[in-house]
């Protein structure tokens, strides 16, 4: 957790703590509630993967998240999408292959292109770990009374959707 919960007590939101200069402060004590709610399901995400019959780092299992949503994905664009180097790209696509998880095919084309395809083993561990995840927050999910469940679904339906519209891309990632 943060230990922000108290949004009074936290570091100040920029040069000027003023009403005028940012959210307000109702909206800052939601915004330091939700990122210790992130903290917490990032915690229960990792802790899902790594129970999985194959282990995978977080970077491996995003790596086989992209290349699966962009199948035949080159080398040089999984280091873009993940905003990591081309030789660290390279090295995590070396541990995937070992483990029979990624399998390289030269574009038929330029053989100068080597084209990224998660392979079935790939895809079952994809599955395997969104399944425990599913599982695990549907654990959380039905510890809450239903309207705040109900509540939190719309909120976080609200939540993308102003995101989607762009709202959410002001100050980066972190």
């Amino acid at each position: 957790m943060t230990g922000l919960s108290d949004a009074g007590d936290g570091p100040s939101d920029g040069p000027s703590d003023g009403p005028s200069d940012g959210p307000s402060d109702g909206l800052t004590a939601l915004a330091v509630s939700m990122a210790d709610a992130v903290e917490c399901l990032t915690t229960l995400w990792s802790v899902a993967a790594q129970g999985a019959s194959v282990r995978l780092s977080s970077h491996q299992l995003r790596a086989l998240r992209v290349m699966e949503a962009e199948p035949g994905i080159n080398l040089t664009t999984l280091a873009v999408r993940m905003d990591i180097g081309l030789p660290a790209a390279s090295r995590l696509c070396d541990r995937l292959e070992a483990a029979a998880l990624l399998e390289r095919e030269l574009h038929p084309r330029n053989r100068r292109v080597v084209r990224l395809h998660v392979t079935k083993q790939g895809r079952q561990a994809l599955d395997e770990v969104a399944w425990r995840r599913s599982r695990r927050l549907a654990v959380a999910l039905g510890a809450m009374e239903p309207a705040d469940a109900e509540a939190l679904g719309r909120g976080l339906r609200g939540f993308l959707a102003a995101l989607d519209a762009g709202t959410g891309d002001e100050g980066g990632t972190g």
